[in-house]
């Protein structure tokens, strides 16, 4: 016991850490070797230890349900903005400046997607205001101050 009260916060931290590292096949290693190594006539409370696995393993498969629905988000999101292409848009920069222009191109940066427009102007997907099917009069003309002010 006093091995585990002289514990820092560091080498506790560190063993927290080793735990959330631990993959639900070293678990069950784990429990079959406590399984197999106690006293038949003092055995442990094995439905613990079960609910804990079955634990384990809802949030492994939450977190690789998590990571294929941001994959699929993303994946529309894309596909949504190259549906853009050729189409008159407005919006705000990153830098919140009011702009708009005709979508160019789309491309992505991280978790970002963004629409390039011809005028140079580039808007983040989650700043677009407005879309028109109709090109900007006068697009194309290469980049430019850009079409700012909110009237695409």
């Amino acid at each position: 016991m006093s091995a585990i009260n002289a514990l820092s916060g560091s080498q506790a931290s560190a063993s927290t850490s080793r735990f959330s590292e631990m993959s639900s096949e070293d678990f069950m290693k784990i429990i079959f070797t406590e399984l197999q190594s106690q006293d038949p006539f003092k055995p442990n409370d094995s439905n613990a230890l079960l609910e804990q696995l079955n634990s384990i393993r809802s949030i492994e498969s939450d977190m690789q349900m998590e990571e294929r629905l941001n994959s699929v988000v993303f994946q529309n999101q894309m596909s949504t903005a190259g549906g853009l292409i050729g189409k008159r848009v407005a919006g705000l920069t990153a830098d919140a400046q009011r702009v708009g222009g005709v979508v160019r191109s789309v491309s992505r940066s991280d978790d970002t997607i963004t629409l390039n427009l011809e005028n140079g102007w580039i808007i983040p997907m989650d700043n677009l205001e407005y879309i028109d099917s109709e090109p900007m009069p006068g697009s194309g003309t290469g980049a430019g101050s850009g079409s700012g002010g909110g009237n695409p």
